[in-house]
């Protein structure tokens, strides 16, 4: 093998590899001689068909795979010989002039990590925002749970429908005098005022009382989701079984026993926790963003350019999968296509960030442990069908790549709580308004701009227009960055051999479950029959 490097500029390195015809005929050989006692012929005995009828009869195939072998491990080679820390997958083309028996020559062009000096984590100074859990939150959370179960204190006979109070209903819809697919559910429960219904049929149902019978009459929107329909006159039968307070959940020990639980205290308890938990996760939003923002204010490197335009990429197709579940999706993307440079500057940023937290866990012996690494693998699987889960694990298993991966968000957060033990932090109590409000602040509400990393801004400030999802997304390094300054790549891309055969392909990942994506909700008909009508 001969190495000649044609390109070294910046971040970016290309060689030509010669890979001679000995080597591969060589190699050819090899897997005559180890597969001929395998190979069957008529005319001669098992293990006996001579290696120039076996070389006849698969040569062509041994020649593919020798040539596809040589090149997989050529690069390899490189990669070690030249101390290369490769970016991304390497680009291999092969000689569009090769032909067996002649030497091969390809071209292997790459970006590689940029060195960055290990980073001080001393000096570094957070505030910890702090909230404290209310009982009162707790009982409005309890009475969410209650609302939402039913359990509501019930009415007396006499008292009048208003807003504010839950109808428990029977209804039947009918078109022309003829009942209509879907229009007709048992036991729905309805509260006045809260518009979950098509116009007109709250409105006339106020001032009824329990057992009343009454026949409704509503036209269905224009725009309705259900063609059939839209823009229809009809009329419901409706019967009136019992009226529930709206606003007084019914709390107490025997509600609390009917979700399974020894009694209230115990609820309320979980409750508590659960709210500790939401509380926490936002206090770490904050910390973490104030520590990226220090970060990438002190360190500026080139960063690679493949690796921009892989995280940028990401970036751009949730925002374009956002942009069409908005109410004008032409206007959203429009409005994306102004801003796609800035977006761009997000991409180096995360980017940058990413390569940045990685240099600081390797120069502090941060590691994710085997039986981390298994309880991803294993958490990741369970998103699949239980014969695609076994091929996923295995896929995870045998691809390096695949594994670093699923490792870098970990990995991510572990160096991030290593640097919060390093960190002189000073903790500060607020309300939950004023932790949200901090985070809403740092995701920004006005136009991106792109200055150096000292000016002291924040470099994730985007149109407060932008989702929320992807707003963290840009806030945080690329999760993928750490997978791969971690690791080189344990292959490169296979070569396109333009004359050879192509390489075998790579192992994928089985394809996920297609997830339903919920539609934004409409002012329907009751939710039963309109469920069944769309």
């Amino acid at each position: 093998m001969q190495t000649v490097e044609t390109l070294n500029e910046g971040l970016k390195r290309a060689y030509t590899v010669t890979i001679t015809s000995k080597d591969i005929d060589a190699r050819v050989e090899k897997e005559v001689k180890a597969m001929a006692p395998q190979v069957r012929m008529p005319g001669f005995r098992p293990g006996k068909v001579p290696a120039n009828l076996v070389k006849k009869m698969h040569g062509e195939a041994l020649q593919r795979d020798a040539l596809n072998n040589s090149i997989q491990e050529s690069i390899q080679k490189l990669i070690a010989d030249q101390k290369l820390r490769p970016a991304m997958q390497p680009s291999v083309e092969l000689d569009e002039g090769f032909e067996f028996g002649k030497d091969a020559e390809i071209k292997v062009a790459l970006e590689v990590l940029p060195d960055i000096a290990a980073p001080s984590v001393e000096g570094i100074k957070l505030e910890r925002l702090t909230v404290e859990v209310a009982d009162a939150q707790v009982d409005e959370a309890a009475g969410r749970i209650a609302t939402q179960q039913g359990a509501l204190e019930e009415k007396s006979d006499d008292h009048v429908a208003q807003d504010g109070d839950t109808l428990v209903i029977d209804f039947l819809g009918k078109i022309d005098g003829e009942a209509f697919e879907g229009g007709a559910a048992e036991d729905v429960k309805l509260k006045l005022g809260a518009g979950q219904f098509i116009p007109g049929f709250e409105e006339q149902l106020g001032g009824v009382k329990k057992g009343e019978e009454k026949v409704i009459e509503v036209t269905f929107p224009d725009d309705y989701g259900a063609a059939h329909l839209a823009g229809k006159l009809a009329t419901f039968d409706i019967k009136v079984k019992s009226i529930l307070d709206g606003d007084k959940p019914k709390l107490d020990d025997d509600f609390a026993k009917s979700l399974g639980l020894e009694g209230l205290d115990q609820l309320k308890d979980l409750l508590k926790g659960q709210i500790e938990q939401e509380h926490n996760g936002l206090t770490r939003t904050h910390m973490k963003r104030k520590l990226l923002d220090q970060l990438a204010a002190a360190h500026d490197f080139d960063v690679p350019p493949s690796m921009v335009e892989a995280e940028f990429e990401q970036i751009w197709q949730q925002l374009q999968h956002e942009a069409t579940h908005e109410e004008d999706p032409a206007a959203a993307i429009a409005e994306m296509e102004a801003e796609k440079e800035d977006y761009r500057a997000i991409a180096v940023r995360r980017v940058r960030l990413g390569l940045l937290l990685s240099e600081i866990g390797q120069a502090n012996g941060v590691t994710v442990s085997d039986q981390e690494m298994n309880r991803l693998i294993m958490q990741a699987a369970q998103q699949y069908g239980p014969q695609d889960r076994e091929r996923f694990m295995q896929y995870v298993r045998q691809d390096p790549m695949a594994a670093a991966q699923l490792r870098a968000p970990l990995y991510e957060d572990k160096v991030v709580d290593f640097l919060f033990d390093k960190a002189e932090v000073t903790d500060r109590a607020v309300t939950k308004e004023e932790l949200e409000a901090a985070i809403e602040a740092e995701d920004g509400d006005i136009k991106p701009h792109v200055h150096g990393p000292d000016c002291g801004h924040d470099h994730d400030e985007k149109p407060k227009a932008k989702k929320a999802a992807t707003k963290k997304a840009a806030a945080e390094p690329a999760a993928d960055a750490e997978a791969v300054a971690e690791e080189a790549p344990a292959k490169p891309k296979k070569a396109a051999a333009k004359k050879a055969a192509p390489a075998e392909p790579e192992a994928e990942a089985p394809a996920a479950d297609a997830a339903a994506e919920e539609k934004p909700k409409k002012k329907a008909a009751p939710k039963k029959a309109a469920a069944k009508a769309e």
